[in-house]
């Protein structure tokens, strides 16, 4: 089949399954409301969890850096690009994380590419839960070790797994937040397995960063453990820092390595002189303004109370500690309508529908952010609970429950 008629055939077939996807325009600055064509929405799909990514401090950082700095980096790290500014930002995200050290890399999937690369090889085994982000399995994919999925939150299955495997190296890769569940990996299990078997645990706090434990360092924090020994921490900082690029903390000898040796790093420009000052503003932010966290937690507590009063409601929204709350739906083309209804009474959530989430698990994923107001959670969920939400939501019950019906009878 020649390669245009089979990549219209795969659109096709994506499009029959309600999976296209297609990008919106936003013509605002991101924030708990941003204009979609011409159209004021309630932002309730943005990573922006503290409200940074429009704040007076951090485009005052950016402006001044651009006009002391200039616009790009130059070059890569190993180059030229290597400014005191990424080197600044480093220290100081290592001391905020409490590791030895850190590297500032471009983006959170070069990041995660990178290590799996750099610490393994043909022989060595790296294990990752079901639900890792997609960065995630595909270092796991792209490096030479074998990978072998565990069932999700499973600290036993990842122990049988190390128990029975003879590879010189291992490493356990998950999420600290998981992006489209909201909920949080057991890595005080995790950690002591590996410890137990000599592998090395590597976290991903995209999402936890910035949000979790008592000054905003994330997940390992939150349970406290360190960054270091065995421990890697991978965070971005296009989330709850509102800035753009990631990192990686943890013993200066892992660091070290990645700077010699991960492919992802070595070969990439670095970040422009703005994303790194924009980023060691919000940093102080983070640790100089708790009431950032603390008015999310709030949001996320009046988000639970106001769900909990709606049954039907509650029993179709994981709840979460953290500003991620799916709202369960199944069929994607529900998904969608569930969507475009919000949308329709001026409030923004994304449809997530396979293969970024399960088959069959489509979703809303609403988030939460510290720019929320209370009358914009109270707005949300009085759409949420709605009768014309609800009749989308159990004729997607009702389809879902049909089509396992008839995959049973099909396969007995």
């Amino acid at each position: 089949m020649p390669w245009r008629d089979e990549l219209l055939s795969r659109h096709a077939r994506r499009k029959n399954d309600s999976h296209w996807r297609q990008r919106s325009t936003i013509e605002s600055p991101q924030g708990s409301q941003v204009v979609v064509g011409g159209k004021p929405l309630l932002n309730f799909c943005s990573n922006d969890y503290l409200g940074l990514a429009h704040h007076p401090k951090l485009i005052a950082a950016s402006v001044a850096a651009a006009e002391n700095r200039g616009t790009g980096a130059g070059a890569s790290h190993l180059v030229c690009g290597h400014s005191d500014l990424h080197h600044q930002l480093e220290i100081e995200l290592a001391d905020f994380v409490g590791a030895e050290k850190a590297i500032v890399f471009s983006t959170g999937y070069m990041a995660n590419l990178a290590i799996p690369q750099t610490f393994l090889g043909r022989g060595d085994l790296i294990l990752e839960d079901r639900l890792n982000h997609a960065s995630l399995i595909d270092a796991g994919r792209y490096c030479e070790a074998s990978m072998k999925r565990y069932p999700h939150l499973n600290s036993l299955a990842v122990e049988k797994l190390l128990i029975e495997s003879n590879a010189p190296r291992k490493l356990v890769a998950t999420d600290g937040v998981f992006s489209m569940d909201g909920d949080i990996a057991q890595v005080g299990s995790l950690q002591t397995l590996c410890e137990k078997h000599n592998a090395m645990l590597l976290v991903d706090d995209a999402h936890g960063f910035g949000v979790l434990g008592d000054s905003g360092a994330g997940t390992l924090s939150a349970h406290d453990i360190g960054v270091g020994g065995n421990v890697l921490m991978m965070g971005t900082l296009g989330k709850a820092a509102g800035s753009f690029g990631a990192f990686v903390a943890g013993d200066a000898i892992f660091i070290e390595s990645l700077v010699q040796f991960a492919r992802p790093y070595i070969y990439t420009t670095a970040l422009p002189p703005s994303a790194i000052a924009v980023t060691r503003a919000a940093i102080d932010l983070i640790q100089t303004e708790p009431q950032r966290r603390e008015k999310l937690n709030q949001n996320i507590e009046l988000f639970h109370e106001l769900i909990a009063a709606c049954p039907e409601l509650a029993s179709q929204t994981m709840k979460s500690p953290t500003p991620i709350h799916p709202l369960l739906i199944g069929s994607s083309t529900a998904a969608l309508q569930a969507s475009q209804l919000l949308k329709q009474h001026g409030i923004w959530v994304t449809a997530i529908r396979p293969p970024t989430v399960p088959a069959r698990t489509a979703r809303l994923r609403i988030t939460l952010s510290a720019a929320h107001e209370s009358k914009d959670i109270k707005r949300l969920v009085d759409v949420l609970a709605s009768d014309s939400m609800k009749a989308i939501v159990a004729q997607s019950s009702k389809v879902q429950h049909n089509s396992t019906d008839s995959s049973s009878q099909a396969s007995s």
